[in-house]
């Protein structure tokens, strides 16, 4: 069956949000689902070249006619999705909600700062983990979005409709949140970690979709792997954005912030060993390797030089396996044959991630 799942190889912000929406346009995706909560943002870039950045929706919801689905295992932090919906100009026709995902409530969040879980480990404090364990908790406390008179309008349901799809042999792409190495259960650095499961098959499982129904997996990676500000785990070299903006030739205090909160990002250079976990685990049928504008300041002018070129042959040697697809920043994806021609990209073999 014709179903895409996009997974994070690292700590998430690997560029995701990027690659969903470039595969929802290019096979044409009739429904495009985001699992999870608020407690992650997917960024894209619009129309006018400026940045879009949605924690609720999924991205990929830019590619022209898709249905954007919050299924089962989405976390609706309410205000969050009317927001969304609102900036887009989405009506019930192109949004559908799960009656069963489960609602994230004030008392979530306050509780995820109270506890001292920000400080802990580096959590966003979005409540998307208090809302879990409500959920897995089975108390009378839980809300549903079938109970919530503001998504009345959106719930429908989406197990039977995405199977409709696939019965017509229609593209739905799953649009995972976060990555790998957040993972509760396989990432490896618990407790620094995020409240769910961030591998292939827990996005299919949370989308209410079988395994059978899945005929293409795409890990995204980004050279440079980062994490959230704070006590968020460990990087196994990490490094300044001062030291990475003058390796890449970017301004001295260039940095990136976090979408959920607005903090700057902690960095570090490209890990091997999650990577490889990564793969072993979910299997993917195709590699992205994001951010090589920060190995090669050429390519930010569009020039011709070899550092980029061989950056990718020693992470495909590290992680035994080939990239596919790479990205020099927020709008470009480029078929690695394109840029093996002369180790540069080009403006006219990039694939357009605007939005129409």
């Amino acid at each position: 069956m014709p179903v895409s799942v996009v997974v994070g190889g690292q700590y998430g912000s690997e560029g995701k949000g990027k690659v969903a929406l470039a595969l929802a346009r290019e096979k044409a995706a009739h429904c495009v689902v985001r699992v999870g909560g608020t407690n992650s943002g997917h960024t894209i870039i619009d129309e006018r070249g400026e940045p879009r950045s949605f924690r609720q929706l999924p991205a990929s919801v830019f590619a022209k006619d898709t249905i954007a689905v919050l299924p089962p295992g989405a976390l609706i932090d309410v205000d969050i999705f009317e927001k969304e919906v609102a900036e887009l100009g989405l009506g019930p026709d192109r949004v559908k909600v799960s009656p069963f995902a489960s609602l994230i409530s004030p008392e979530d969040r306050e509780k995820e700062r109270s506890t001292g879980l920000v400080d802990r480990i580096g959590s966003t404090g979005s409540g998307t983990g208090a809302a879990l364990v409500r959920r897995i908790d089975r108390g009378s406390a839980v809300r549903l979005a079938k109970g919530e008179p503001r998504l009345h309008p959106y719930i429908d349901d989406t197990a039977r409709m995405m199977r409709d799809v696939l019965t017509k042999n229609e593209r739905i792409v799953i649009e995972g949140s976060q990555g790998f190495g957040l993972s509760v259960l396989h990432g490896g650095f618990y407790p620094h970690a995020t409240s769910r499961d961030t591998t292939a098959a827990a996005f299919v499982s949370e989308a209410g979709l079988s395994p059978f129904d899945v005929d293409e997996i795409v890990l995204v990676l980004r050279a440079h792997p980062i994490r959230v500000a704070g006590t968020s785990g460990p990087l196994e070299d990490e490094m300044s954005w001062k030291d990475l903006a003058a390796e890449a030739g970017l301004s001295e205090d260039y940095q990136e912030l976090t979408t959920a909160t607005k903090k700057v990002r902690r960095v570090g250079r490209f890990e091997v060993d999650v990577v490889r976990r990564a793969i072993a685990a979910n299997q993917p049928t195709s590699i992205v390797l994001n951010h090589l504008d920060y190995v090669d300041r050429a390519h930010g002018r569009d020039k011709r030089s070899g550092l980029a070129r061989e950056f990718l042959l020693r992470v495909e040697s590290s992680i035994g396996a080939s990239i596919t697809m790479v990205g020099f920043g927020p709008d470009s994806l480029v078929p690695r044959s394109e840029f093996e021609k002369d180790g540069r990209t080009h403006p006219t073999s990039r694939h357009s991630l605007r939005a129409v």
